[in-house]
């Protein structure tokens, strides 16, 4: 929103000058293309809002306050409250005519600042235990540094380079035939290769009645010394027909539970290609 002429206000933020600004000489009252202009031509027409402050540049009045106290170079510590009360004052007066609504927020602080600047007027005050009061003007000061730290803090985060903006992120996209990928192992293939053996163990078999006690905690261990020692081994290798059906059902149930353990792997080079088995890669 905009405030009355800047002209009449010699505490208005000064515009940016031309690119052919330069010193004027004296008796001249401006510069126009680089020469010196010494009086306002008859004709010259400056329409109503030609010159114009635009207090919306501020974002609100502690950003005003800030750049009065920065301008004129003021100890924020120890704000000198009559001429900055004075200074503020006339910014609200230039806005007041135009923009009720954005007024209202700069005319609270300015009240605020008249109540601080009476109460500087009147005698210390102690406290009943000797001490005195704290200075009036403590809040404002507070308030002014925290806004100004955190404007700063937002002007550097403003800076920051942005994704999509100042910078792409860098991607790179891997064929997926560079990957080693191997083919999961289905039930089905693992019954038939399973049927195989027993096919192999009943053409051994030999009719013996005796008492065999069998382990699958035995079996399960001597797949991993097999495994420890051979590394890679064809499911076929790790059966033995000529011990019997009981046997191979014994080792094949010792290898079902290790595979449950996720101590081996049972693996195919592709698609109806044999099975083998290894290590888990965390067990090698």
């Amino acid at each position: 929103m905009n405030a009355d002429s800047a002209s009449a206000n010699p505490d208005s933020p000064a515009q940016a000058p031309s690119d052919n600004a330069g010193p004027i000489n004296s008796g001249a009252i401006a510069r126009l293309y680089g020469e010196d202009v010494f009086e306002v031509p008859s004709d010259l027409y400056i329409p109503p809002e030609a010159l114009k402050v635009f207090l919306d540049a501020f974002e609100g009045p502690l950003d005003l306050l800030l750049y009065l106290i920065r301008r004129q170079n003021f100890n924020i510590l120890d704000i000198p409250m009559a001429r900055l009360t004075e200074q503020y004052l006339q910014y609200v007066d230039q806005i007041r005519s135009h923009n009720l609504e954005l007024a209202a927020e700069y005319l609270l602080m300015a009240a605020a600042l008249i109540e601080i600047k009476s109460r500087l007027l009147l005698p210390p005050v102690k406290s009943e235990s000797g001490e005195e009061t704290e200075d009036p003007r403590a809040e404002l000061v507070r308030r002014l540094l925290e806004y100004e730290r955190i404007k700063l803090a937002a002007e550097q985060i403003g800076d920051m380079p942005q994704l999509g903006h100042d910078f792409l992120q860098a991607q790179a996209v891997i064929p997926p035939e560079t990957a080693v990928q191997w083919p999961s192992v289905s039930p089905e293939d693992l019954h038939a290769a399973f049927m195989e053996v027993i096919r192999r163990a009943k053409l051994t078999v030999h009719h013996k009645i005796g008492r065999q006690g069998l382990s699958v905690r035995e079996h399960m261990s001597s797949i991993l010394r097999h495994l420890q020692v051979s590394g890679f081994v064809e499911f076929f290798d790790l059966f033995d027909p000529s011990r019997g059906v009981a046997v191979v059902v014994v080792n094949f149930l010792a290898l079902l539970e290790l595979a449950k353990e996720t101590l081996v792997e049972i693996t195919q080079a592709e698609p109806l290609a044999p099975i083998y088995v290894r290590l888990a890669h965390s067990h090698e």
